[in-house]
């Protein structure tokens, strides 16, 4: 017999996390992205250093719009994952713990990881 009024199981999709846990999340997820990406970040970056017939292929390859979205996507989650990893660190000296101050620097990191991304992403297109 249950006692409590615990769901059995959680709708994920029905909850509603504050912003320092989305921060929390996408921080990870961030860090899942740039992992994965390494391959295909380390092939373009060593494309570049070959030969000059291999530096016009990976100037083709990259100049596709979609190849470029999901460049402009990779340096989101680098700002973001940059952006977040310092202010966790300051969560583990103990700086910020506040609720209030919590919730600000979390705003921050994701004003600061979107409005460096359309910039450089607006200049490097």
């Amino acid at each position: 017999m249950r006692t409590t009024n615990r769901p059995i199981f959680l709708d994920i999709i029905s909850i509603r996390l504050p912003i320092p846990g989305i921060v929390s999340i996408l921080h990870r997820i961030s860090g899942v992205l740039l992992f994965i990406s390494l391959p295909l970040l380390l092939w373009l970056l060593a494309g570049t250093l070959d030969n000059a017939a291999a530096f016009e292929s990976y100037r083709a390859f990259v100049a596709h719009p979609l190849v470029k979205i999901g460049l402009i996507g990779l340096l989101w989650a680098y700002l973001h994952h940059f952006f977040a990893g310092i202010r966790f660190l300051f969560l583990d000296a103990h700086k910020g713990l506040a609720l209030n101050t919590a919730r600000t620097t979390a705003k921050i990191v994701m004003a600061l990881a979107l409005i460096c991304t359309a910039i450089l992403g607006v200049w490097l297109w």
